[in-house]
């Protein structure tokens, strides 16, 4: 199992995102962090999602790794979805039974909040993918 978490970990690469200064990915991960918290609708995510598909492509990490990187996050993604999708009432009822509902703003919270989640980690696994520990650590100072 920990041969999965590749979260800090460093893949050489001589990619446009591997050659970019350190500073500047810290600062576009934040800036990347702010627009996905402040994403409300369906537009605002797809825009996020596809500046994210373009950065992963552009890195030139394997799509093997990014997944295997997920593996130990998909509990916590799947548990913040399900408390979303049966704790956010709403107006338009889908599904009631054992005196718990399933409501259309539920589900669609729970869209949002497990993509944000997963999006937020690949953004990060993307920074530490392609930046040394000893840069990101000098970008920091």
């Amino acid at each position: 199992m920990l041969k999965d978490i590749t979260l800090g970990q460093y893949f050489p690469g001589k990619s446009p995102v591997h050659k970019l200064d350190p500073r500047t990915k810290l600062l576009g991960l934040i800036a990347y962090i702010v627009a996905l918290f402040l994403a409300k609708g369906w537009v605002a995510y797809g825009l996020v999602l596809a500046f994210l598909i373009f950065s992963v492509a552009l890195s030139r990490i394997s799509l093997k790794s990014i997944l295997r990187g997920l593996k130990p996050v998909v509990f916590i993604v799947a548990f913040t979805g399900v408390l979303n999708l049966f704790l956010t009432g709403g107006e338009h009822v889908l599904v009631h039974f054992w005196g718990l509902k399933i409501t259309l703003e539920g589900l669609r919270q729970a869209i949002f909040m497990a993509s944000r989640i997963l999006m937020l980690i690949v953004g990060t696994f993307l920074m530490t993918y392609t930046t040394s520990p000893i840069a990101l650590t000098d970008a920091l100072e």
